[in-house]
C-alpha cells in the first residue's frame, strides 16, 4: 500500500512542476488559453442562435455557426479599434492631465495650509499617467501581436471539434467510465457557461451605464472607460474599485470644480455596488460555491502567473478545479476547503467509475473465480430428470 507521506510528497512535486510550466510556458500557453475562450464563445453563441425561435423555424447549425463566428470577430475588431483610438488620444493628452493633477494637489495643500505642499511625485512615480497609458497600449499591442497565433489555434479547434467526443469515448474501455467522463464534462460546461453568461450580461450593463454617465457629464474617453469597466468587472473585488477610480481621477483634473468629480465618483460607485452586490448575486445564486478567501488567493495566484488574463479567468479556473476534485474520493478534501460552505454534494455513482482501481498487493487474498450459475432452463431439466 502506498505511504501517505509519499503520496503527499508526489502531489507537492506535481503541483510545483505544473506551476513552473505555467510560468515558463506563458508565451505559448496564454495564446492557447485565449483561443480556447474564443472557441468556447463561438460555440456557445452558435447554440444561442439556434435557440432563437423564428416562428416554427429555427436557425440550422450551418447558418448559426458562421453567424456566431462573424459576430465574435466583428465585435472584437470594433471594440479594439475604439479602444486603440481612445488610448492614442489619451497618450497625447497625458502630459496636460498630469500637470493639471499637480495643480490640484497644490490647491489642496494651500487650502489646508500645509507647510510642505503635496506633490504628485510624493504619491506616484514621475510621469505615472504616461506610464499607465503606455502600459495599456502595450497590453493592446501584446494582444494584437499574438492575434495571429490565437487565430490559428481557433481555426484548428474549430476544424477538429467534431472528433473530440469520439476521442474522449475511446480513451476508456469501460462504458461506465465513458458515461462518467461525459457527465463530468457536462457539469463543467454547465457551470462555466452559467458563470460566463451571467458575468458577461452584468459586465455589459456595467460598461454601458458607465459610458452613459460619462457622456452625460461630458467627460472624454467615455467609450474607453466603458470598455475598461466591462473588462474589469470580470476581476473579482478589485476590478470594480479600479473601474471607479480611473474615470474619477480624470474628472478631478478635467473639470475646474469638484462637483462633477463627486457626481461621477458617486454615480459610478452606485452602479458598481448595485450590480455587484444586488443584481449579480441574485442571478448567480450559490452556483459558484467558492470561498471569498479562495477567490482572493486565486486572483493573486493566476494574476501573478498570467497577468490580466489570469485575473479574468481566476474564478472559472477555480470552479473547474472544485468540480473535478469533488468527483474523486482522494481529492474531495481539496474541494471542501475551496468551497464556500463545505457542501459539495455526494459523489455520483457514474463518476466513481473514473477513480483508478487500487493496486493489488501480495498480502491481499486472491478472490476465487466465480462459478457460472445455472440458467433457469438447465435447472428445470435437472429437476425433471
Amino acid at each position: 500500500m502506498r505511504s501517505p507521506l509519499l503520496t503527499a510528497t508526489l502531489s507537492v512535486v506535481l503541483i510545483t512542476l505544473i506551476g513552473y510550466l505555467l510560468v515558463a510556458g506563458r508565451s505559448l500557453i496564454l495564446p492557447f488559453v485565449i483561443a480556447l475562450i474564443v472557441w468556447y464563445l463561438i460555440n456557445a453563441l452558435s447554440r444561442g442562435f439556434q435557440l432563437i425561435p423564428l416562428g416554427s423555424w429555427r436557425l440550422p447549425g450551418w447558418v448559426s455557426f458562421p453567424l456566431a463566428l462573424a459576430t465574435i470577430f466583428g465585435a472584437a475588431t470594433f471594440v479594439l479599434d475604439i479602444v486603440t483610438v481612445n488610448l492614442t488620444q489619451l497618450a497625447q493628452d497625458a502630459p496636460t492631465y498630469q500637470q493639471r493633477l499637480e495643480e490640484v494637489f497644490s490647491e489642496i495643500s494651500s487650502l489646508v495650509h500645509l507647510n510642505d505642499p503635496i506633490e504628485l511625485k510624493d504619491l506616484m512615480p514621475d510621469a505615472v499617467v504616461s506610464r499607465m497609458v503606455t502600459a495599456g497600449a502595450g497590453f493592446l499591442t501584446t494582444i494584437a501581436s499574438s492575434a495571429s497565433l490565437v487565430f490559428i489555434y481557433v481555426l484548428f479547434l474549430l476544424l477538429e471539434q467534431s472528433t473530440f467526443d469520439r476521442k474522449l469515448e475511446r480513451l476508456f474501455t469501460d462504458s461506465e467510465k465513458v458515461k462518467a467522463a461525459f457527465a463530468l464534462r457536462a457539469e463543467i460546461n454547465r457551470s462555466v457557461m452559467n458563470y460566463f453568461g451571467i458575468k458577461t450580461a452584468v459586465s455589459i450593463a456595467t460598461g454601458v451605464l458607465t459610458s452613459l454617465i460619462l457622456i452625460m457629464m461630458g467627460l472624454p474617453y467615455a467609450a474607453l472607460f466603458g470598455f475598461i469597466a466591462f473588462v474589469l468587472n470580470y476581476i473579482p473585488t478589485i476590478g470594480s474599485l479600479i473601474g471607479v477610480i480611473f474615470p474619477s481621477l480624470l474628472a478631478l483634473v478635467f473639470y475646474d470644480t469638484l462637483v462633477p468629480f463627486f457626481v461621477i465618483a458617486v454615480g459610478l460607485g452606485l452602479i458598481q455596488f448595485s450590480i455587484g452586490n444586488l443584481v449579480e448575486p441574485r442571478l448567480m445564486g450559490s452556483s459558484l460555491n467558492l470561498s471569498g478567501l479562495v477567490i482572493m488567493l486565486s486572483l493573486a495566484f493566476w494574476g501573478a502567473i498570467w497577468g490580466v488574463v489570469g485575473m479574468v479567468l481566476c474564478v472559472p479556473l477555480t470552479v473547474v478545479i472544485v468540480i473535478i476534485c469533488s468527483k474523486f474520493p482522494a481529492s474531495r478534501p481539496v474541494a471542501v476547503l475551496l468551497s464556500a460552505n463545505g457542501d459539495i454534494g455526494d459523489i455520483p455513482l457514474a463518476t466513481t467509475a473514473l477513480a483508478p482501481e487500487p493496486a493489488r498487493t501480495a498480502a491481499d487474498p486472491e478472490e476465487p473465480p466465480a462459478q457460472p450459475s445455472a440458467s433457469p432452463s438447465s435447472a428445470k431439466r435437472m429437476n425433471t430428470g
